[in-house]
């Protein structure tokens, strides 16, 4: 069959699993689809103002009985559909499974009087590449359209173990490995606050989803961004955990047995008492008796608490970098990361500027890692099927393209290795300077806001993080406006790519000069591997200073 038939024959069953009772009568016209869900006629007053509310507030109410899990998940699953008619965000949807799954639990609570789990009846949507038993996961690729799953991702096993509800797989872009979600199967997703934005990538249907608040836990998967950008291009948070801290096992993948930079999984938020709510429950778990990759490491209360013992005592001693040295971010990003310096500053805390280790180096051995089998195993899977490249990556799965060999893998693995012990040599020596520990540094994520589709060409400030293995939260900050950022006139490139970034510069763009007002601003909060309690603490006092309070 050929590869067109396959993807239309996709497109309509998803089409069909959405109730007719849930479809739209004709598309809005708006740039923005964000209030629809309040005006559509399809949600009532209640099923808004329920995905409208924290997981952490639901998960109570249903604990104590004041909501039912049917409700919840009804709520989500029509807002879901409306989020996959309206950005086309959406691989797998099923509501009745869903359902039936939200009626057992709530039947077992009607007869226990007891949750099954922290997660009791919460609905999570998942990135499309955890496999759930009996769905499909075709992550993009036409070829892998129809195939079914016989086992579940051991994530995706832990959440139910959790009381979690599944109703929603979402897009990808081909193969995973860009920041913008298109691929051959369903189209490009766009961005909810405007359709003419990315909403970032790999996991940019969960960035969608989870901005309409179609999904309010979201979980995706970064390798070189995957989670950070979407969370950054959707003005929520996001966390990125060092490889081990949550399980990966018996998940779909590109590249699969590529060892030297991990992919890993975790959440995409509107707070970091979500983002706790779902690591905690995960952990709660012990997913190192399913996955041998995860570090043995419950939550560690202890950590985050001393981060609240330094706030009350004197403050955080925090570093922070508005460009690696390769491209200088936009001037709303610039503007987002003085934002946070200044507040930080106002707050007492004690501030100092970071110096990127070596980040042009990362880039070139992180790229040349991803490029590694020279783009075969990528290439073979879209053979399989007939459909073309898409074009953001088009150029990196000829097959012509250099291999590593063995000795080469080695090598990289090497100079991976001992870049990890010099970045560390450069947090010591900043602390013997300084007296104290460093507790964090605030660093771009992306060089640019929220962008225009087709138009993110540099992956540095998220990837050099992948090569280090640091954890990381993204802490959504402000909103590009054209009447603040203005291009730094006279500005002399420091690199091709930087050229490249700074032609698409906002409020600088002739055929559309205001194309970028009001686009999201993200930071992301750096800390050494395997700091996550104590990187979400400190993202979550960043996000209380700002005030950043998220409204759909």
């Amino acid at each position: 069959m050929a590869w067109e038939k396959i993807a239309e024959d996709k497109k309509a069953r998803i089409e069909a699993s959405i109730p007719p009772e849930w479809r739209l009568q004709s598309a809005p016209t708006e740039i923005s689809v964000m209030d629809y869900p309040k005006k559509s006629g399809i949600m009532t007053a209640e099923e808004v103002a329920i995905t409208e509310s924290s997981a952490t507030d639901l998960v109570a109410k249903m604990a104590k009985g004041q909501l039912t899990s049917v409700a919840v998940t009804t709520a989500f699953c029509k807002r879901a559909a409306l989020a996959t008619q309206l950005t086309n965000c959406t691989l797998e949807f099923f509501p009745e499974m869903a359902l039936a799954r939200a009626k057992e639990l709530d039947e077992s609570f009607k007869k226990t009087g007891k949750v099954v789990g922290p997660l009791h009846g919460l609905p999570i949507s998942l990135k499309d590449q955890f496999r759930i038993k009996g769905l499909e996961t075709s992550m993009g690729y036409v070829a892998w359209v129809g195939k079914v799953d016989k086992v579940d991702s051991v994530l995706v096993t832990l959440l139910l173990k959790a009381g979690a509800v599944f109703y929603v797989k979402t897009s990808v872009p081909q193969s995973l490995m860009v920041c913008e979600t298109i691929n051959n199967v369903i189209g490009r997703t766009v961005n909810p606050r405007n359709k003419n934005w990315s909403c970032g990538g790999s996991s940019g249907g969960e960035g969608a989803m989870v901005a309409f608040r179609g999904g309010i836990i979201g979980v995706g998967t970064d390798i070189g961004g995957s989670i950070r950008v979407p969370s950054a291009f959707n003005f929520l948070y996001g966390l990125r955990p060092s490889h081990g801290r949550l399980p990966y096992a018996k998940m779909a993948n590109s590249m699969e047995g590529q060892e030297t930079v991990h992919s890993v999984c975790g959440p995409l938020t509107h707070s970091v008492k979500d983002m706790r709510l779902f690591v905690t429950s995960v952990l709660a778990e012990e997913p190192w008796k399913y996955d041998p990759k995860v570090v043995p490491l419950p939550w560690r209360q202890s950590e985050a608490d001393a981060i609240k013992t330094k706030l009350s005592s004197g403050g955080l001693t925090i570093g922070y970098y508005d460009c690696d040295g390769v491209v200088l971010p936009h001037p709303p990003i610039l503007r987002g990361v003085d934002t946070v310096i200044s507040t930080l500053k106002a707050a007492g805390h004690d501030v100092f500027q970071w110096t990127p280790y070596k980040h042009d180096y990362a880039n070139k051995i992180i790229n040349g890692i991803y490029a590694g089998d020279g783009g075969a195993d990528i290439f073979n899977t879209i053979k399989e099927s007939g459909e073309p490249a898409i074009p953001n990556f088009a150029d990196l799965i000829n097959p012509s393209l250099p291999k590593i060999d063995m000795n080469e893998l080695w090598d990289v693995q090497l100079q991976k290795w001992a870049y990890q012990c010099e970045y560390l040599e450069q947090f010591r020596l900043a602390e013997e300077t300084l007296g104290k520990e460093i507790d964090a540094i605030v660093a771009p994520i992306t060089p640019t806001a929220a962008i225009r589709h087709n138009q993110f060409k540099y992956y540095g400030y998220a990837s050099a993080i992948n090569l280090l293995d640091f954890t990381s939260v993204v802490v959504p900050v402000t909103w590009a406006d054209k009447n603040v950022d203005k291009k730094k006139e006279g500005y002399k490139a420091l690199s091709g790519i930087d050229e490249a970034v700074q032609a698409e510069c906002e409020f600088s763009i002739p055929d559309d000069p205001e194309a970028y007002d009001g686009a999201p601003v993200a930071v992301q909060i750096l800390g050494r591997r395997l700091t996550e309690e104590r990187i979400m603490a400190i993202a979550e006092e960043i996000g209380r200073l700002l005030g950043n309070e998220i409204t759909p």
